[in-house]
């Protein structure tokens, strides 16, 4: 499959965006929003302009009006081609059927969760363990704010349930780990700086533990 000309998943956005209906560049900040969608995608100012502009320069969206603003220079209102709206159906298609390696920056920091020894260990994931928990609780009132009040549709928010899910999976995962270290299931190898490098012997037994 040829390489897609625009990878960055805020085109994504903007081209959804614009299946409802034509927007200007603000319209589209806010309506993210004000549907939470910044949780999915990374929006500010800046990046948006850049993305609108890729996407025109490609000939996915196109300009089709431009609104005076008494406050503001005048906003260009821009709308999917028949091209872009291609685009966008083949590229949501890829997205849902083919698994990436996304290389999160969690994972990367598990896989050296040893460096930090048993106790920083299991006070770090504790830690993040209450901020993951707040930010579920917090996300959670969303859909059941916006979707109940009939303002938008379900499959419109689906994407935060998604993350829902994950997050308390990644919950779930951190605080089962928290327990297996502080009980001493999840035992630690002894490190020794030598000549040769840093050698590995048996885990302590920490059974018991209660640090």
């Amino acid at each position: 499959m040829a390489k897609r000309k625009i990878s960055n998943t805020l085109a994504l956005a903007v081209l959804g965006l614009l299946q409802a209906q034509p927007m200007h560049p603000y319209e589209m900040a806010a309506t993210l929003r004000e549907r939470h969608k910044d949780s999915s995608f990374k929006v500010d100012s800046g990046s948006l302009y850049d993305t609108v502009e890729a996407l025109v320069r490609h000939g996915w969206i196109e300009p089709v009006e431009t609104v005076p603003d008494s406050r503001q220079p005048e906003r260009t209102v821009y709308a999917t081609t028949e091209l872009g709206q291609s685009e966008f159906v083949r590229w949501v298609d890829e997205l849902l059927r083919t698994p990436v390696a996304e290389y999160p920056r969690f994972m990367a920091a598990v896989s050296y969760l040893g460096a930090l020894g048993p106790d920083l260990a299991a006070e770090a994931l504790a830690e993040r363990a209450g901020r993951l928990a707040r930010r579920i609780e917090e996300t959670s009132a969303v859909p059941a704010d916006t979707v109940g009040s009939g303002a938008v549709p379900r499959l419109f928010m689906i994407e935060v349930e998604c993350a829902l899910h994950a997050w308390e999976a990644e919950l779930a995962w951190t605080r089962r780990t928290i327990d297996e270290i502080r009980d001493g299931s999840l035992l630690w190898p002894e490190a020794e700086r030598t000549e040769q490098g840093w050698t590995w012997s048996a885990p302590s037994d920490r059974k018991g533990s209660t640090r």
